[in-house]
């Protein structure tokens, strides 16, 4: 054998060993909760929602 193919089992350990590193465990469990984000639409508008009697009276000829 020659020293080239010696030092192929040590690349090759190497290469495993960083393999392992990166993929050897998975990553945190995410629950299915925290997956998803819940926000309204339509942001708040209080000119929208603010009841004037007078110009519902107005609008549709009370």
């Amino acid at each position: 054998m020659t020293d080239e193919q010696h030092a192929e089992p040590d690349a090759d350990e190497a290469a495993e060993v960083q393999r392992h590193r990166r993929f050897g465990a998975l990553p945190e469990r995410i629950r299915p909760e925290d997956m998803v984000e819940t926000r309204p639409a339509i942001g708040h508008d209080p000119d929208r929602e603010a009841y004037d009697p007078d110009g519902f009276a107005v609008r549709y000829g009370l």
